[in-house]
């Protein structure tokens, strides 16, 4: 027995004495990195920064590239310069730049390298390398400079920039260094993880000068830089242009989808600004002046304004109307006992009729009658429950949700619930008359200018909608989100959609837009006014072209326009023209839009602008009281 345990004693020591001579072993002969270590001052690992991904637009045209750029480190321990004038005369600095940048390379770290100068163009860096061999310390690194082909696209696109000590602390994986740029913003920020590559690492002998001698060990332990993954866009860069051309001198937005796929053709947000402005050294500068700006440029407003539809949600009643069966294609209505204008158009007795013509009485009784679709006596609690229902219903064609598109702070709106009215009135002590304002677009209702970009691609469809993206392939395979390819149902039968699409044909060729119709392009389409407080109305038009083989649906929101067809109308109409065809017909009504300039009402003579309080507000507007809420209605349509 105690020889038995003898042997199992010499055996477990044999083994550990084993494990050691291997350990040692391979630390020795296999592993390099202590190697590394201990010839620090001899060699010095590099670590090479990937070119971001490029971004095309859907033609192929490059939209993002990379411009080669150096920046220029230092290690404040190391580093030696005795004539602190001469140096900052070679690097073009003021002499107070100087002590700013040692002192903040200095906090960082004494014996780390950091960042001194950063975007040194080829010319700069070829003018002054050699001088800079006589400053210890000082060293180069190959850099990037994010480029664009046009200045659009700015708010889509986004922007990098050097990344914040709170990104860094809460980093889940430890890939960034203090000094690298990351996406803050647009697909830049989505789609960080694929532009940004992966990293290489060099090793690279030196002497005590730190004067470059050649790669260690011939380069066996480098490892390539990867660039990041390309990413191509459904934008088309050309219509893109065209669209920041029509919106000079306007606040408002423009958002073009393809109805087949949710691809984004066109995202305009203006005022804008170029976004070469943010990739270069004075960035802080030039982010500052946009944030003080009071015009907002860097307030994305496709996605995170908010605005009340108007009678562009009329659109939406009709077809819940159609499916619920409160109405079929040939239901007309009175003005009998209706709170809400006319304008004086001709009689509405058909659903088309009340889309063309935008019936406010019309969509007042269409609104009631889906409201008290249901057997409840009480007409409080009728009212609770219809409206819970008729939310159910909206809530399909994606207002009141985030859609999903891949562009971060998008804004959900507010679509008013039974929950939402037992806040501000209590539970069932309010009805219909307190909310009938919903039926023609007003009231609590909130949406942005791509969810009714989205409307109009969902009657396009008759009835469905894919999630709308800016990017649809990723990578040489160019692979597509899955997301991006499940159908979404409204749940809106196809046959419903004909009376509607009827009625925005009619407003196009006859009613609200004619003015702005294109000859040779059936177009459907249905013009909106959003009510303003604080000054003239927003200008709304949505619509969706060819009506036979819908290849593009659009949603134009101007602020401080006045009516749908005094300048959404006629912008989203060029827009179609242009995608299809390539060229403008109507060259009286393009000058037009190109000269006409809404800012003016936005600046007040020798005051500040006031801020427009829908495209401002990211909370829901508060319901107006019982008592005016029975007042008449009069919304152009």
């Amino acid at each position: 027995m105690l020889e038995n345990r003898r042997f199992v004693i010499i055996g477990f020591f044999a083994l550990v004495g084993l494990i050691y001579l291997l350990r040692l072993f391979y630390l020795q002969v296999l592993d390099e990195s202590y190697s590394i270590e201990s010839s620090s001052n001899s060699i010095k690992r590099v670590i090479e920064i990937p070119f971001r991904g490029q971004i095309y637009d859907r033609t192929g045209k490059l939209i993002v590239y990379n411009t080669p750029v150096y920046d220029l480190l230092v290690t404040p321990s190391k580093a030696r310069v005795e004539d602190t004038l001469r140096f900052c005369q070679v690097l073009g600095i003021e002499r107070h730049d100087f002590d700013s940048l040692m002192a903040a390379a200095s906090a960082y770290s004494r014996h780390k390298p950091s960042l001194f100068l950063r975007q040194l163009s080829k010319e700069d860096f070829a003018s002054i390398q050699d001088v800079m061999v006589d400053y210890r310390g000082f060293e180069f690194a190959k850099s990037s400079l994010r480029t664009y082909t046009a200045p659009t696209l700015a708010n889509t696109l986004g922007y990098v920039s050097e990344i914040t000590k709170g990104q860094l602390e809460k980093q889940e994986e430890p890939y960034y260094r203090q000094s690298d740029y990351i996406g803050q913003s647009g697909v830049e920020k989505i789609y960080e993880n694929e532009l940004r590559g992966k990293r290489g690492t060099k090793f690279v002998m030196q002497n005590v000068a730190g004067v470059y001698k050649g790669p260690w060990k011939g380069g066996e332990l480098d490892t390539m830089a990867v660039a990041g993954e390309n990413l191509y866009s459904g934008i088309d860069l050309e219509v893109q242009q065209y669209g920041d051309s029509l919106m000079v001198n306007k606040v408002g937005s423009i958002v073009a989808i393809e109805p087949k796929t949710g691809k984004i053709i066109s995202m305009v947000s203006a005022p804008t600004y170029d976004p070469n402005i943010l990739a270069s050294r004075y960035f802080s500068k030039n982010f500052s002046a946009l944030v003080r700006n009071p015009y907002k440029p860097l307030f994305n407003r496709p996605v995170m304004a908010s605005y009340r539809p108007g009678s562009t949600f009329k659109l939406i009643q009709a077809l819940i109307g159609l499916q619920e069966g409160v109405i079929t294609p040939g239901s007309g209505f009175t003005h009998a006992n209706c709170p809400m204008h006319c304008h004086n158009h001709p009689a509405t007795g058909t659903v088309a009729l009340g889309v063309m013509h935008s019936c406010n009485p019309y969509f007042y009784n269409v609104f009631r009658r889906l409201i008290y679709k249901n057997n409840i006596k009480n007409t409080f609690r009728a009212s609770a429950v219809g409206l819970d229902n008729w939310h159910d219903a909206i809530s399909k064609f994606g207002i009141g949700q985030r859609l999903g598109i891949d562009l971060p702070s998008e804004y959900k709106g507010n679509l008013p619930d039974k929950k939402y009215y037992d806040r501000f009135y209590g539970e069932y002590r309010w009805k219909f008359s307190n909310i009938y304002s919903l039926s023609i677009g007003e009231g609590e209702l909130l949406i942005t200018p791509l969810k009714m970009a989205n409307v109009a691609a969902i009657i396009a469809n008759r009835g469905y909608f894919y999630t709308p993206h800016v990017i649809h392939g990723i990578g040489d395979k160019k692979s597509v989100n899955p997301d991006y390819l499940i159908k979404h149902e409204t749940g809106v039968d196809a046959h419903n959609f004909d009376p509607v699409i009827e009625g925005m044909i009619g407003a196009v060729e006859g009613g609200t837009a004619r003015r702005s119709k294109v000859e040779g392009i059936m177009i459907a389409g249905k013009t909106g006014t959003s009510q303003n407080k604080r000054g003239d109305d927003s200008s709304i038009f949505i619509a969706f072209a060819p009506v036979d083989d819908p290849k593009i649906a659009i949603a134009v929101f101007v602020e401080y326009a006045g009516a749908g067809g005094s300048a959404a109308a006629p912008i989203a109409n060029l827009m179609i023209e242009k995608y299809l065809t390539g060229k403008i017909t109507n060259k009286a009504l393009e000058e037009r839009m190109f000269k006409a300039d809404f800012m003016s009402k936005v600046v007040l003579s020798g005051q500040k602008k006031p801020a427009p309080v829908d495209t401002t507000k990211k909370k829901p507007v508060t319901p107006a009281k019982p008592t005016a809420a029975n007042k008449p209605v009069a919304v152009r349509p």
